[in-house]
């Protein structure tokens, strides 16, 4: 915890869009940090912040990390960029908060989570869903078994981004930003690993345009679980009928419901639940207020605080095994890159990750039990995640 005898986490921010700027306000006002530089080629926003602050700033990103004295770094650049930017960040030993999505290439995610674990790097990726009280609070009722068994899940992500035919801009390019899978499905994604673990394979993937010329507006696909559960993913950011982002997930056990929201959580129990006394057979409701911890800066909501927070924590901890990290953020990726092969039906090596607690011998054998079979991926489990030869290998289809 900081104190007034605790000296602040020194850090600067790379790209100062939407998120960068919001990032920076929340900085700016967190007791733990001191937000000494920032970096972007827009030339009258680093002249307006440099002349109304006492913040270095730079158009240069690696000068910027060379001339500074810094402790870590928040890349909240255009999502092409964040691999080069997190590599030099990791190379120069720094600690790295990077939005999401985290890497376009898997196989260079995959070295990057070696690299922060080689270097001892504290880590986060920007799904904020996961500080939300209302989805903090499905996992901890996942953690009791409230709803017994989850045997299907769905998670729904909707909103107005692109709503009429129009040029091209780095967030709606496939090569740039990813398109609606890595810039609004991916929250599902996340939102899914996050509660229910990430799956062993995808099929009926469906990536469709509406407006974009270039990348994908839709997002549909299944999801399949080793334990035998199921979960579908739909997204849609050129649906104007919400007014700003909204994702829904729902999940079905053996003993109820759960529905929640950024507003509301609704639980279902066929019977009670020892460990929750607090809830009873029948619906019961909980809203955000009721579950949101009060943060010391509000903007856009509390969760965007809450996930900086957690990140400065993480740093003073030394908590390299942070519940967001880097390799959180590749095991998104990785589904989001098995989506988008099956959508083009790509069903040749997959990603045959086939493995159980360990990593080594039996690898080469998992990957050819899954190569070429049709929504094949095998399970991806946290051993595979820190093996980025193992990650390649299986992308490359070889043993």
């Amino acid at each position: 915890m900081h104190t007034p005898d605790t000296p602040p986490i020194r850090i600067a921010i790379a790209g100062l869009g939407k998120m960068g700027l919001s990032h920076q306000a929340i900085v700016n006002a967190h007791p733990g940090l001191e937000l000494v530089a920032v970096c972007d080629p827009a030339t009258y926003l680093l002249d307006i912040i440099g002349r109304y602050t006492r913040v270095a700033t730079y158009s240069d990103y690696a000068r910027m990390l060379e001339r500074e004295r810094l402790d870590a770094v928040l890349v909240a650049t255009p999502s092409r960029m964040h691999a080069r930017m997190v590599r030099t960040a990791l190379e120069r030993g720094l600690d790295v908060f990077c939005e999401k999505p985290f890497c376009l290439d898997v196989e260079e995610g995959a070295r990057l989570v070696a690299l922060a674990a080689e270097r001892g790097a504290v880590t986060q990726v920007g799904y904020h869903n996961r500080f939300l009280g209302t989805f903090e609070e499905v996992r901890r009722l996942l953690d009791v078994d409230a709803i017994g068994r989850v045997h299907h899940a769905r998670v729904d992500c909707y909103g107005p981004v692109v709503l009429r035919p129009k040029g091209a801009t780095w967030r709606s390019s496939r090569n740039e930003g990813g398109g609606c899978l890595y810039d609004y499905a991916c929250h599902g994604i996340d939102l899914l690993n996050f509660t229910v673990g990430a799956p062993a394979g995808v099929s009926g993937s469906i990536l469709s345009s509406v407006f974009s010329a270039s990348a994908d507006d839709e997002v549909y696909t299944n999801l399949s679980y080793a334990d035998g559960k199921t979960a579908q993913l739909s997204a849609n950011w050129s649906d104007d009928s919400h007014r700003k982002m909204s994702t829904t997930l729902v999940l079905w056990g053996t003993n109820g419901k759960i529905e929640a929201s950024r507003q509301e959580l609704h639980i279902h129990l066929r019977t009670p639940v020892a460990a929750r006394p607090d809830l009873e057979a029948g619906w019961n409701v909980r809203y955000t207020t009721d579950l949101t911890r009060p943060v010391w800066f509000y903007l856009r909501g509390e969760e965007y605080s809450a996930q900086i927070d957690y990140f400065a924590e993480s740093i003073r901890q030394r908590r390299i095994d942070s519940h967001c990290g880097l390799a959180a953020g590749l095991a998104t990726d990785l589904v989001a890159y098995m989506i988008r092969r099956d959508a083009a039906g790509t069903v040749d090596a997959g990603l045959g990750l086939g493995l159980g607690a360990g990593a080594g011998a039996g690898a080469a054998t998992g990957l050819a039990t899954a190569r070429g079979a049709p929504g094949r991926w095998g399970r991806l489990r946290d051993t595979v995640l820190s093996s980025p030869e193992t990650i390649m290998k299986a992308l490359k289809g070889s043993p």
